[in-house]
């Protein structure tokens, strides 16, 4: 038997080398076509890249009062682009550590950032997409592309990253990012950030100015050093931290530009009403989306009453010093929700904190007319009789400012004299829950807590709710929701939004006899009661005051016909203030602003019920403006009466 002959050859085994050049070969071919697909699809409707040099000046927004005067303007200013070179070193470092710190490694994309915002960006399915964008691949979107997030988006943007690369130095590059960047507040571009918010060239900014400057890349509105402080802040030190692990600064750097204090000063010499205008320049692009041409807004603003807003809290303010009072703010409001005068603190330049909508603080008694509107609506009148007694609500016993009880009186005096133990049994009885739907009504939005405290204010409101919650008084019992913009057109005409146009019918909020009755009671509050100080002769107004434990926050809310003010006085820090009541320094700012706003106004008597005017002689409101004088608040010392005074509060204070 013939024997068989060999088997097929098995084909020799690849050496290790050999397999290493194969498999790199295949990924190779693989890789190639990859990346010719990649631009196939991707680089077919990619932005014209002709105009890289040109540099166009962002759209400014002029803001008018309501007579045509010119308030402010923001925009981005017409600043030249900064040579690289003559910037501090650590400004582009800031910029380069907490941005791309692999900036001068990588080709323009780095792939391990690629590679963590894919995983993220699974792992957030349906949120906006995480690009681990490179700066280069920043000054690509910036300069050729929108700001949607979509793959495709992001696609384009790692291709013209790669052809900046190519076509620039990382120089060029980093120096073409800090000019073109957007920094906020209409400002693109180093110089004109570091002019908007320090109000100096870029060469002469600061280590911490400069970290500022860096953390708002990640969010300009978010961390803005004018609007969010604090935020902002944070944001600096993390960036400096990031310096110091880089090895861009060394640890005692860090440490002296933390003691080195930054003033931001974003205001223009030629610009006023700054806390209004940083409030209505947020309203605009939610309105109308970021600008693509210059913008004209017509406000409700009126320029001479806001002069005047401005000047009265700053003088109040400033005499107040000594009592401890540190800040102020005032919104005054006409009868349609117009804001005529908006100031958010005593000067601007020392602080851009706006405390006429930002800030929370306890309303005090002011808060009170909301629970008798409620008792009102439940049948009371102002001549009911009631008496100022202890009263224990659950563990909660009220006590009077005073100390003492007065026995019987009427609503109407127990509201003038703004007596605790009765507005903390009115509210009881008509039930917590109907004052805070009362006060949600007229037009308080914050929360609102049922404890039986809240019927002495402990209440967290702005100044801005408080305006808009007295409107309704005012203007016959309608609700009048606070805003500030009118108009907003493009320079050539355009109308881009018009409030008339979304103007609805009027929602009465108020009904008869409760709008008589409110008004009658608290005409008795600025003619005899907690208010006198408030007095502006020759016209009909009402009001409240009010003051919180520890005297922490002071306040006087008032109106005529068809206007009203909200004044607020107190310290940021929640401290509290010595002796300053609803009573004083309040209400002695209110009438300095009145004084000069009222003869512009064409003001009519309150609507609801007769007014009568209160006789040329007081002596209970002369007392009153005795003892405020007596503990400094200010104005002309009253005379002294004769005699034995009476003992009459100058405010009262929930405990």
């Amino acid at each position: 038997m013939a024997k068989s002959g060999p088997g097929p050859r098995r084909p020799a085994q690849r050496t290790p080398l050999q397999a290493l050049l194969y498999w790199t070969a295949v990924l190779g071919v693989w890789g190639l076509i990859f990346v010719v697909a990649f631009f196939a699809v991707f680089a077919v409707d990619l932005p014209d890249t002709s105009k890289l040099n040109d540099v166009t000046r962002a759209p400014s927004v002029s803001y008018l009062d309501r007579s045509g005067a010119l308030v402010a303007v923001r925009g981005s200013q017409n600043t030249p682009p900064v040579d690289l070179d003559s910037l501090p070193p650590y400004v582009p470092k800031a910029f380069i550590a907490i941005e791309d710190r692999w900036f001068y490694w990588h080709p323009g994309f780095n792939p391990w950032g690629i590679l963590r915002s894919q995983i993220y960006n699974m792992q957030n399915k349906g949120g906006p997409l995480r690009g681990g964008s490179t700066i280069t691949q920043q000054l690509a979107r910036n300069l050729f592309l929108t700001p949607s997030q979509n793959y495709r988006r992001k696609a384009q943007e790692l291709i013209l990253a790669m052809w900046l690369e190519a076509k620039f130095s990382k120089k060029e590059i980093l120096s073409l990012y800090l000019n073109r960047v957007y920094f906020g507040g209409g400002a693109y571009g180093i110089e004109a950030a570091s002019q908007r918010y320090f109000g100096k060239p870029a060469s002469q900014l600061t280590l911490g100015e400069s970290a500022l400057l860096a953390g708002m890349m990640k969010g300009p509105s978010r961390y803005s050093p004018v609007s969010a402080t604090d935020r902002a802040e944070r944001r600096a030190t993390i960036v400096l931290d990031e310096m110091v692990r880089t090895g861009a600064i060394t640890e005692a750097e860090r440490d002296a530009a933390f003691k080195t204090p930054v003033r931001v000063n974003p205001t223009l010499a030629n610009q006023r009403a700054q806390y209004f205008t940083d409030w209505v320049d947020d309203q605009v692009r939610s309105l109308v989306g970021e600008p693509t041409e210059d913008l004209v807004v017509e406000t409700t603003l009126d320029l001479p009453i806001q002069t005047a807003a401005e000047q009265a809290l700053r003088k109040g303010v400033e005499a107040g010093k000594s009592q401890g009072i540190g800040q102020g703010a005032l919104v005054a409001i006409d009868g349609e929700g117009r804001i005529r005068a908006y100031v958010g603190g005593a000067n601007y330049n020392d602080s851009q904190f706006d405390r006429a909508t930002t800030a929370r603080r306890q309303a005090g008694s002011a808060f009170k007319p909301f629970v008798y509107l409620a008792a009102m609506d439940a049948g009371r009148t102002p001549a009911d009789m009631v008496v100022d007694e202890p009263i224990k609500i659950g563990k909660w016993e009220p006590r009077n400012y005073t100390g003492d009880f007065r026995g019987p009186m009427t609503l109407q005096t127990a509201l003038a004299q703004s007596i605790n133990t009765v507005a903390a049994r009115l509210a009881n009885e008509v039930g917590t829950g109907n004052v805070a739907s009362a006060a949600r009504r007229l037009g308080i939005n914050s929360h609102i807590q049922l404890d039986p405290s809240m019927a002495l204010g402990a209440v967290e409101v702005s100044p801005m709710e408080m305006a808009q919650a007295y409107a309704p008084f005012a203007n016959g019992g309608f609700l009048a929701k606070g805003y500030g913009i009118q108009r907003i057109r493009t320079a050539s005409g355009k109308i881009l939004y018009d409030h008339s146009v979304e103007k609805t019918e009027r929602t009465q909020v108020i009904g008869t006899p409760s709008l008589q009755y409110m008004n009658q009671m608290m005409r008795q509050v600025v003619a005899s009661g907690t208010g006198t100080r408030a007095k502006v002769p020759g016209y009909d107004l009402a009001g409240k005051t009010g003051t919180t434990s520890d005297y922490r926050d002071a306040w006087f809310v008032g109106y005529t016909g068809g206007f009203v003010a909200a004044v607020w006085v107190g310290k940021d820090d929640n401290k509290p203030m010595k002796r300053v009541t609803g009573g004083g320094a309040p209400a002695v700012i209110w009438r300095e602003f009145m004084g000069q706003a009222l003869p512009r106004l064409k003001v009519q008597a309150i609507p609801g019920g007769t007014y009568e005017p209160p006789a040329p002689s007081d002596p209970i409101g002369d007392l009153v403006d005795g003892i405020a004088d007596a503990i400094g608040v200010g104005g002309q010392p009253a005379p002294q009466p004769q005699g034995p005074q009476p003992k009459v509060p100058i405010d009262d204070i929930p405990f």
